[in-house]
């Protein structure tokens, strides 16, 4: 098909035909090219009859206002969404107004290259904006995403590991019953849960003796027994609202930012920066390792699969099997 055959404003993509005029957002024709009803959706557009309606430029503000709207943000988990919307506003904050469509491979590379230093930020914002060009190709204002193939800066993974004992029982010590941030660390240890799911925590969730939990991330439904020091951490707390971690006044639900920051202050205070929130979830698996619990007792309070249940004690295992390996070899020395 040549481009004459087609009408005006109509462009033979990879995927289809599309009607791209300026000013207006590109849109793909649903139906096949020279039937009566490609000319009635055609007219249609001409007319204004037919979504979407007009936009005035095609640049990242308009882009990411567009993703922000579509099936694919809003299927997001909060807690990603949450997230993302810290590098879209990186976006909007250095190129709102440049067209994505101009857009090239090296511009990828630049942008991450000039983050090198907080590798961690470069490498998620290359991954947010991979998803961004995505869009724009969906929306058909560009035939490739630059940003795919581009690989992340390297960097030296530190291997997240549970609290040591004595250092959670410093934490303990440093954050008396009553305060948001011992709490906070009691309903990780206790119940083996994401920080995500520990902040949605409602004070009616407690039901027979334990919290009935639907996690966020998989969708699974748990009820797990409370512990005596996580009913102590309770018994001491605040019920004015109907969260059970809520921010400075006690109404409303803590923020992640908050918790985060709430908890890190202690890390420094204690000199356990190397670990963190998510590491209280590890503690959970070991201690039920170490009290003799198999994968699927594990797996029955921290919701995990087998394989991540496997990764969080691998070195608490080890070490189990080495002081069984060690005992049977001292008594075959006898």
């Amino acid at each position: 098909m040549t481009k004459r055959e087609l009408p005006k404003h109509a462009y033979r993509q990879r995927n289809g035909i599309y009607f791209q005029r300026r000013g207006w957002p590109s849109r793909k024709f649903q139906n096949e090219f020279s039937t009566p009803e490609f000319w009635k959706e055609y007219a249609d557009i001409l007319a204004g009859r037919a979504e979407p309606k007009r936009i005035n430029v095609r640049n990242f503000s308009a882009l990411i206002k567009n993703y922000r709207s579509s099936p694919r943000y809003k299927r997001l988990k909060p807690r990603t969404a949450l997230d993302y919307d810290k590098y879209l506003d990186f976006f909007l904050s250095i190129m709102a107004d440049t067209n994505p469509a101009n857009m090239k491979r090296k511009d990828v590379i630049r942008l991450r290259d000039a983050n090198a230093s907080k590798p961690y930020f470069a490498n998620y914002s290359l991954r947010v904006l991979r998803v961004v060009m995505e869009h724009c190709v969906d929306l058909g204002w560009r035939d490739n995403n630059p940003a795919k193939g581009v690989s992340e800066i390297k960097t030296e993974k530190q291997e997240r590991e549970p609290w040591p004992h004595e250092l959670l029982q410093t934490y303990r010590d440093s954050c008396p019953l009553g305060t948001r941030e011992r709490l906070v660390m009691e309903l990780c240890v206790g119940t083996g849960q994401r920080i995500g799911d520990v902040l949605e925590m409602r004070w009616s969730d407690i039901q027979e003796g334990g919290f009935v939990i639907r996690q966020n991330k998989t969708g699974k439904e748990l009820w797990v027994p409370i512990l005596p020091e996580l009913q102590a951490a309770l018994d001491a707390a605040s019920r004015h609202s109907v969260f059970i971690l809520t921010n400075e006044r006690g109404i409303n639900r803590w923020s992640y930012r908050g918790a985060s920051q709430a908890v890190r202050n202690v890390r420094e205070q204690i000199g356990a920066v190397r670990y963190d929130i998510h590491s209280w979830r590890y503690n959970a698996a070991c201690e039920l390792v170490e009290a003799g619990c198999g994968d699927d007792l594990v797996a029955s309070v921290t919701g995990q699969s087998p394989a991540m249940v496997q990764h969080y004690t691998k070195k608490v295992r080890q070490r189990i099997r080495a002081v069984k390996a060690q005992r049977m070899r001292k008594e075959q020395g006898r």
